[in-house]
This record gives structure tokens, C-alpha cells and sequence, in this order.
């Protein structure tokens, strides 16, 4: 409504259109997510404003119903295992083949049986474990009144701010100081969460685009510190590369981002890195006209550091800048 927000806001190159606060573009669902927290394979979808009570509801009931089936094998294989077992005086010995009391169960419990339910048990069990965490996880950044990348943005703000010695604060503005408060802005009774996606309550000493200030900071801090290379060997854009060597083919990235595939003299702005691979975004004639962007990661070793002169842009030693 004001266009002098503008000022304050990201532009999304791919929608076209100016990001709400805590808004994000999803590469998997091609566009911006209001309050996005992450995108889940499980669900097909993000996880954000309209559905975060019901994700988080999802995170608890998955591993309720795991306890409940794990409970429902133990005491089934309990069962049948005892009406097998036979107690000599040296030894004991289990007979799958039949049971020794009458009546006999309706559903026939052999080792096939058995060796399903316990495989059976020990998925219900990883379930309760894995999903149980991550239910941990998702309420702990609820009462903060965060997201997952919002809690990611704060440590980056902590960092740019000891990097600079700047002697800035930074306080997250939707923290309401209360954890009831900030349980209540995602989970209500009527199952419609507070606000409109758009704009949010924001603490004492805050406004509204306290948090995308701090963004646009970190994007102008993440282009003074990126690098240049250069593309040196081509690569594919696989996951695993086998022709890049044992390290970087075990070591490649856990992580959902793509890779990009490179060509030989291809340029790269590098932003961040592991030891045998790193992050950056290709640098693309058509990315000045609004073409697509291509970011990714890519093998370090198909690279190397590319120098040149920061005022005009060209290459040293006679190198010619290659496109």
C-alpha cells in the first residue's frame, strides 16, 4: 500500500513481485511461502502460516500412533513366542510350527509372521524416535515464535554482527516475551492461525520490517564476501560424481539444494563451502535481463579462483573474461 516499504522489502526475480515479511520462495513449489519454516517431501507441500498448527499436530500424532502400534507387535510377539517355548532342563527350544495351548490363534503366527512384526517394530520405533524429534524441534522454535529459517537468519545476523564489530543488537521482533503468546499465535482454537500472513505483532522497539532490514544487511554482506571462480573441468551436475574422486564422491552435500552443472570457463560466485565442495550461483549473460537464476553446488575441484580487477571488471595477467 505504501511504496516507500519497498525500501525495506526482497524482490523475488521468479514471482515477480515483492516477499511479505517472513515470506520465502520455495524452489520445489515454485513460489513465495508467507511464514514459511521449510518445504517437507513427506506432505508435498511447504510448511508455513496456513498449516503450521496442523504440521506440528502431525509431528505429535505420527509418533503417538507408532507408540501404539510398537505396543500392539511387542505384546503379539509376546504372546506367541510364550505359547511356543518349551523349558527343558538343558536347554529351551522354540517351535514356530504350532503352538502348544488350545484354541489356536485365528491368524497363523509363523516365522515369517515374526520376522515381519519385527521388522515392523523397529520402523514404528525409528518413526517414534526420528519424528519425535523433529516434533521437539518444531515446538521449540513455536514458543520463540520463529520459523526454522527465521532461527537460521538470527544466528547469521549474530555473526554478521561479530564479523563487523559493529556493536549492534539485533532482537527478533515477533518474540512476544511470552511462550503462551507465541503458542497462541500458531495454535488456536477455531484452527485458523492469528493475523493475515501479511502483517504481524511485533515486541517493543521493533516494526514491521525490523526482520527484512536485517535480511537485505545479510544479502549485502553475502555479495561483499562471496568469490569469483572459475570453471576448469566440466561437470554434470550429479549428486555423486565418480570422476571427482573418492573424497567428493562420499563427501557430497546432505541436502535437498541442487547441484549446477558446470562447463569449462563457466563463472562462479561462490558464497559458502565444505571442504571438497562449494555454494554459489553461475553468473549468466541473461541474469541481468531477468533470466533464471542457477544456484547450486558443484565440486571444488572443477574450480579455481578467478582474478580479476575489481574497477573494471577484467580479467589480470591477459586473461579474457569468459561468458
Amino acid at each position: 500500500e505504501k511504496s516507500q516499504d519497498c525500501m525495506y522489502l526482497q524482490y523475488c526475480k521468479v514471482c515477480q513481485s515483492y516477499k511479505a515479511p517472513r515470506s520465502h520462495h520455495c524452489r520445489k513449489c515454485n513460489r513465495c511461502v508467507m511464514k514459511m519454516d521449510h518445504h517437507c517431501p513427506w506432505i508435498n507441500n511447504c510448511c508455513g502460516y496456513q498449516n503450521h498448527a496442523s504440521f506440528t499436530l502431525f509431528l505429535l500424532l505420527a509418533p503417538l500412533g507408532c507408540i501404539h502400534a510398537s505396543f500392539i507387535f511387542i505384546m503379539t510377539m509376546y504372546t506367541q513366542l510364550y505359547n511356543r517355548i518349551s523349558f527343558g532342563w538343558s536347554s529351551v527350544k522354540i517351535d514356530m510350527s504350532a503352538a502348544k495351548r488350545d484354541p489356536r490363534p485365528i491368524i497363523p503366527f509363523g516365522l515369517s509372521a515374526f520376522a515381519a512384526s519385527l521388522f515392523a517394530l523397529g520402523l514404528a520405533l525409528g518413526t517414534t524416535i526420528a519424528v519425535g524429534m523433529l516434533f521437539i524441534i518444531q515446538m521449540k522454535v513455536i514458543l520463540t515464535n520463529k520459523t526454522s529459517i527465521e532461527s537460521w537468519i538470527e544466528e547469521k545476523a549474530k555473526d554478521r554482527i561479530q564479523y563487523y564489530q559493529t556493536g549492534e543488537t539485533f532482537i527478533f521482533p515477533y518474540d512476544m516475551g511470552s511462550k503462551w503468546k507465541n503458542f497462541r499465535q500458531v495454535f488456536t482454537w477455531s484452527g485458523i492461525p492469528e493475523g493475515d500472513g501479511l502483517d504481524w505483532p511485533v515486541r517493543d522497539g521493533c516494526h514491521q520490517y525490523s526482520l527484512t532490514i536485517e535480511q537485505l544487511k545479510q544479502k549485502a554482506d553475502k555479495r561483499v564476501r562471496s568469490v569469483r571462480y572459475r570453471a576448469i573441468e566440466d561437470y554434470s551436475g550429479v549428486c555423486c560424481p565418480v570422476t571427482k574422486g573418492v573424497k567428493t564422491f562420499f563427501t557430497t552435500p546432505c541436502t535437498e539444494e541442487p547441484r549446477i552443472a558446470l562447463s569449462k570457463g563457466d563463472l562462479i560466485l561462490a558464497t559458502r563451502g565444505l571442504k571438497h565442495w562449494m555454494y554459489g550461483e553461475k553468473i549468466l549473460i541473461s541474469a541481468a535481463d531477468g533470466g533464471i537464476r542457477e544456484r547450486g553446488w558443484f565440486p571444488r575441484k572443477c574450480v579455481e579462483k578467478y582474478h580479476y580487477d575489481s574497477e573494471t571488471d577484467q580479467p589480470v595477467d591477459g586473461e579474457k573474461k569468459s561468458k
